[in-house]
């Protein structure tokens, strides 16, 4: 039996792949706005291949866009070498647009900031665009290429979380633009937008929750499952655990409720068992019965 690919193909000139590309297109021209207009112009450094583009921009007059691509492509034949055929087409052709949008957007627009001497707007709107458009190609089951590849290469040889190693790649190119700049501002202003960056991605991918998940452990647990069925008309599913410290066996209660009925529920199990464990935990995303379903989620990408 033959097991599905994560990385699923469209078909050739179907509906899925013209919006794949549409959704590429798009999406590297918002990231190439985000560069020209409001982190360029105010050498802000958001790590990456494009912070190491804009210091050599800087300090030798080097086109940002030609000189990402040239870093790119070397950087995406290694990591195909080293780590198989992760980066397919749509990755090439997203870095690549993105290089052809940046130097055309600087011979059109210029060097000048849209929002001139405002370095904390620009680095919010410069990072609000460039994750937005980040988002789009990740929904695109593209890669931007750059730093995340080399924390690939370098998760192969140390075997440390790649989200560390991308922090830590990220990290040194924010750095090193404090001595090529000789101004602190310059790497505080990268770290906002490195910071929003990531957020808006995550928002954009996943959306905006403010649902709770609850793991409670309570000999009461039967009074408190009534409790989340019938009050708050939610569901929820028993786990069986054991005690660490007398292995006693427990039943643990999984479930996911808003703040409100967090709040009614907390209360309610204080009243019923104050000795209860509870653990509130954010939940990032929820998908299934009762909420957005995973066919919903995968059909509006």
């Amino acid at each position: 039996m033959i097991k599905p690919s994560i990385l699923q193909k469209d078909k050739l000139f179907s509906a899925n792949w013209f919006k794949s590309y549409a959704l590429i297109a798009v999406g590297t021209f918002l990231v190439s706005v985000g560069y020209v207009m409001f982190i360029s112009p105010n050498k802000i450094v958001p790590g990456g291949i494009y912070g190491i583009s804009i210091m050599l921009h800087y300090l030798l007059g080097t086109p940002i866009g030609l000189t990402a691509l040239v870093f790119n492509i070397p950087l995406t034949l290694i990591g195909t070498k080293l780590l198989g055929p992760r980066f397919g087409t749509r990755t090439v052709v997203a870095f690549v647009l993105t290089s052809i949008y940046v130097d055309t957007l600087y011979y059109l627009y210029g060097s000048k900031p849209l929002v001139p001497n405002e370095m904390l707007l620009s680095s919010i709107f410069g990072g609000l665009f460039i994750g937005i458009g980040v988002a789009m190609t990740f929904k695109a089951k593209s890669t931007s290429g750059g730093s995340d590849v080399i924390a690939m290469i370098l998760q192969k040889y140390t075997r440390w979380p790649s989200g560390q190693l991308m922090m830590l790649v990220d990290g040194s190119i924010v750095a090193i633009s404090l001595f090529v700049f000789g101004d602190w501002k310059i790497p505080l202003f990268s770290l906002i937008t490195i910071f929003v960056v990531g957020r808006v991605i995550d928002i954009a991918l996943h959306g905006f929750t403010y649902d709770k998940t609850l793991f409670i452990i309570s000999d009461k647990h039967e009074e408190i499952r009534n409790s989340i069925i019938n009050d708050l008309r939610r569901g929820g599913t028993f786990l069986h655990g054991e005690g660490m410290y007398n292995h006693e066996r427990k039943q643990i209660i999984f479930t996911v409720v808003n703040p409100r009925e967090l709040f009614l529920l907390e209360e309610y199990i204080h009243r019923v068992d104050p000795d209860a464990f509870i653990a509130v935990l954010e939940a990032f995303e929820i998908l299934g019965k009762g909420f957005k379903s995973l066919t919903e989620k995968v059909e509006d990408k």
